[in-house]
């Protein structure tokens, strides 16, 4: 993917738990938070991760919809990890 966050890879997401998908959520709006802040006071250097953390946020509503659906099954909660 050109833009975006390597860990945010929808494969990646895909192999995540909601619990997990939820936490991920929870930092890229935080994140999305701080660049605006960022930007309205002059300070943001970065324009382009505006944009990107926008797209992760979409992916992981986007996986996290998949699963609601049973398009995509959701990994089991107690499943291997590394």
């Amino acid at each position: 993917m050109a833009v975006g966050s390597e860990d945010v890879a929808p494969a990646k997401l895909r192999e995540k738990d909601a619990d997990q998908l939820v936490e991920e959520l929870r930092r890229a709006k935080e994140e999305l938070f701080n660049l605006r802040f960022q930007s309205a006071t002059g300070q943001l250097e970065n324009h382009t991760r505006l944009r990107a953390v926008r797209r992760d946020i979409a992916r992981i509503y986007t996986v996290m919809r998949e699963q609601e659906l049973g398009i995509i099954s959701a990994p089991a909660a107690g499943g291997s990890e590394k």
